[in-house]
């Protein structure tokens, strides 16, 4: 076989009108096959874009004749000289679409079966059968952009922490269990019987021993596993952006991130993301947007208007006021033209988010239309509406129930509306902080508390002196960063001595043995002159996922598993033989 192709000269998105009159190599995939008689046409692709050739039997009779054998997907590389296209020819919709070239020589490198999946942007694929062939799922030149996407992101991460002075250091895969929150991947020891190591969570501990040993800036694009149940925006492996720093507070970490987005943004899509991310507290993010996680890109806060309606006579609020709950409410705008059967149908979704129902009011030029008419004073529901910023043609939206339940609620139904009614403008990118989260989390099923963040989440200094008395009202020194009602990272400033480290252990219900069993050699790195220090951890493929304005973060990694943790293309999680059972001392109690 003649070995031309080893002399391309170009991809296939590169030849322009400049290039007309040139001699040219190229090699590629079948995308198209079109035989109209006389002239055969092939649109060639490779991983860069796809460049229209021509077998004529007046260029090249022999070429021409073997091109009749070319069939969707088979390998070639052709030699030929660029020629402009007649104009009622031009393609507009490809960059190459002004030249085409007419081939002199041609080299068929591998057939191809007709492939089991269409290699197009144009038909939809059930995800299993694009799963089961990902390696020609891979080729569909939306999945390629996708992944070049994911390449110049995390290179613009790396360029922007080098250029700080960061060092990137890899840790171990293989470590012991610890408690952090998700169920750990176990991976046996052969060469130590009866003894297993866990596949990392996050580099945490490994991360805050770095600053022990005087790091001072490390980071590193870190694999990570967690065997929890999965979800569109959930893997059992996936890629974070992990950071750690000494001397430090939160307002370093703010700026620095804030930073690092903006240069992701820039490099990666050439898009300007603005910093001064604005922030938010636990407490307002739950009061005015029923979530951790509010999506800014439009409005419809959540307002507590349960001053406003305390004099009326309508029994379930005056029941749920009287027991201590709140009445909340929401402006939709626009909205009040709405349907009974449709205003029905928001009370089934509220009620599916856990409340009880739905109260409403329309606000129209004439005034305030709504069944609470008859129990309030025609003032009070003028000033409700001003409450929620109302205006002519708006609905308003009442829950009344638990504080908590009530802003969940409308939060839920706030976004379901936000996308429903095309509020949300979908190209708009929009971060925020929230910080001042709880530090710790009573479960009444076992009587315990557990960290809202991890165990090495330092609480906040004013707080420190109520960990023992009154552990629930201590605030940790944790932030989260939230993009597009997506939360993209999540960090804090870490413990730093042993004391408060085993107080900590201890509000957990960690005994002094268990602590020293799991975390020993932490305790006893934190006497060794530990630094202040401080970080965050930022979900790669989800930040991936945002930035291609998708909704799975399956289709930004190149090998992802199915919503069960299974690899369709390699037939992944499978048995193993008895032998190697045996090699690893263990013993298969269930069979699938």
């Amino acid at each position: 076989m003649s070995t031309f192709w080893l002399r391309r000269t170009h991809h296939c998105r590169e030849l322009t009108e400049a290039d007309v009159g040139a001699s040219v190599v190229l090699a590629g995939w079948t995308h198209r096959r079109r035989d109209h008689g006389g002239l055969i046409f092939v649109d060639l692709r490779d991983r860069e874009g796809i460049t229209q050739v021509v077998f004529d039997p007046q260029v090249d009779a022999a070429t021409h004749q073997q091109a009749k054998d070319i069939r969707s997907e088979f390998v070639l590389a052709v030699e030929g000289e660029v020629v402009a296209r007649p104009a009622d020819m031009v393609n507009p919709k490809l960059v190459t679409g002004t030249v085409e070239v007419n081939v002199k020589r041609l080299a068929i490198l591998n057939p191809s079966k007709p492939p089991p999946i269409p290699i197009d942007e144009e038909t939809e694929i059930g995800e299993a059968s694009r799963l089961k062939y990902r390696y020609l799922d891979l080729r569909r030149p939306d999945q390629q952009r996708i992944m070049k996407l994911r390449h110049r992101a995390t290179k613009a991460v790396r360029d922007f922490f080098d250029d700080q002075g960061f060092l990137e250091i890899e840790t171990p895969f293989l470590t012991r269990s610890t408690p952090e929150g998700a169920r750990d991947y176990i991976v046996p020891s052969r060469v130590n019987p009866g003894k297993f190591y866990a596949l990392p969570q996050s580099p945490q501990i490994f991360k805050q021993i770095l600053m022990v040993a005087g790091y001072e800036k490390y980071f590193q694009i870190a694999r990570c596993f967690r065997d929890e149940d999965l979800r569109a925006d959930r893997q059992p492996e996936f890629s974070q952006i992990d950071v750690e720093c000494s001397f430090i507070d939160e307002e370093g970490i703010f700026a620095l991130i804030e930073a690092m987005m903006a240069h992701m943004f820039r490099e990666a899509t050439g898009r300007n993301l603005a910093t001064h991310f604005p922030r938010l507290t636990y407490a307002e993010a739950m009061g005015r947007y029923g979530t951790d996680k509010p999506d800014l890109r439009f409005g419809m806060p959540i307002v507590d208007v349960s001053d406003l309606l305390r004099e009326g006579t309508f029994e379930v609020f005056n029941e749920v006021l009287a027991a201590g709950g709140r009445v909340k409410g929401i402006a939709v705008p626009g909205q009040a033209a709405i349907s009974r059967k449709e205003l029905d149908d928001l009370v089934g979704e509220v009620q599916g988010y856990g409340a009880r129902g739905l109260a409403w009011m329309k606000v129209t030029a004439e005034g305030v239309k709504s069944p609470l008419e008859k129990f309030f004073h025609e003032g009070s529901l003028k000033d409700l509406a001003a409450a929620v910023e109302a205006g002519p043609d708006d609905l308003v939206l009442m829950v009344a129930d638990e504080a908590n339940v009530a802003s969940r609620a409308l939060g839920a139904l706030r976004l379901a509306l936000g996308h429903r009614l095309g509020l949300i403008p979908p190209d708009d990118y929009q971060a925020c902080w929230i910080v001042e989260f709880p530090l710790l989390e009573y479960h009444e099923e076992d009587g315990r508390y557990y960290a809202v963040h991890h165990p090495f989440t330092a609480p906040r200094e004013e707080d420190l002196a109520l960990l023992e008395t009154d552990p629930a009202s201590v605030r940790a020194r944790a932030y989260d960063l939230v993009l597009n009602g997506e939360e993209i990272g999540g960090g804090s400033i870490r413990i730093h001595t042993r004391e408060v480290q085993q107080r900590m252990f201890a509000a957990l219900g960690i005994s002094p043995a268990e602590a020293e069993e799991k975390f020993g050699f932490l305790l006893e790195a934190l006497e060794y002159g530990t630094p202040p220090h401080g970080g965050i951890a930022l979900g790669l493929d989800r930040i991936i996922m945002l930035l291609a304005g998708l909704s799975s973060i399956r289709d930004v990694i190149a090998f992802p598993k199915t919503q069960r943790a299974v690899d369709l293309m390699v037939d992944a999680p499978s048995t193993i033989d008895t032998a190697q059972l045996d090699e690893l001392h263990l013993r298969q109690t269930k069979r699938s």
